[in-house]
């Protein structure tokens, strides 16, 4: 056996075939590198996705260690973004990463996802994912967004389609409203049918380890698939 045939690719290219290179010379950018992104973002990696734009502003919290990639005890106050970024480098040196530490922001140019194959917005702030989810329609970038995956249990509940198709999540409900003034006709997301917990204690939604994870495979898959022409 080649060199060449033991590369990191070489199991993902006996299924994708002359997609592996699709996806070596394709540009996927992934907002937010929490429980949905982290998990979307290193999958993109391991899949060969040659350059990524991976974006969050946020610090590491013990409270991620439970359902998030980058969570680590070792990385607790440490930038999201860096930590991610220093993962993925270690898992391909040769993907080119353009990592940016910060949250969007209503108003912010989103100029730089110019050229871009593919959007990965895992983000739970719906003014900056209606940002961005906008200038992706404006522009024809390819988007898969995610919608709630905190206060459930089931990930097999789980579902990629169209977000004028979901119910049951209030987090759809509310950017589906919003779309829908907007103008925009489609968006595909991930979306949870499960009827969503009530939290015990705390302000913030509860959560597991393999929903939010699911959800993230579930827009890598679909990106992948989108990107080597596999429909649907």
């Amino acid at each position: 056996m080649t060199a060449m045939a033991e590369s990191f690719t070489q199991r993902t290219e006996m299924l994708l075939g002359p997609g592996v290179e699709l996806l070596k010379s394709a540009s996927v950018a992934v907002f937010g590198l929490g429980g949905v992104g982290s998990w979307c973002a290193e999958a993109l990696c391991r899949a060969g996705v040659g350059k990524m734009l991976i974006c969050d502003g946020d610090c590491v919290s013990i409270t991620n260690v439970n359902r998030q990639l980058c969570a680590l005890d070792s990385t607790v106050g440490l930038k999201k973004c860096g930590v991610v970024f220093r993962r993925l480098k270690s898992i391909n040196p040769e993907i080119e990463l353009v990592p940016v530490d910060r949250f969007i922001r209503p108003g912010d140019s989103l100029d730089f996802l110019g050229g871009y194959s593919y959007v990965a917005d895992c983000i739970d702030d719906v003014p900056a994912k209606l940002e961005i989810i906008s200038f992706c329609k404006k522009s024809e970038i390819p988007i898969v967004s995610a919608m709630g995956c905190g206060n459930r249990l089931y990930p097999e509940k789980l579902r990629l389609t169209d977000i004028y198709k979901t119910s049951g999540c209030p987090l759809a409900r509310s950017v589906r409203a919003k779309l829908r003034k907007a103008g925009v006709e489609s968006l595909d997301v991930v979306f949870s049918e499960e009827t969503p917990l009530r939290p015990k204690g705390g302000t913030c939604p509860g959560s597991v380890s393999f929903v939010p994870s699911a959800a993230g495979l579930l827009m890598a898959g679909k990106i992948v698939r989108s990107i080597c022409g596999i429909v649907p």
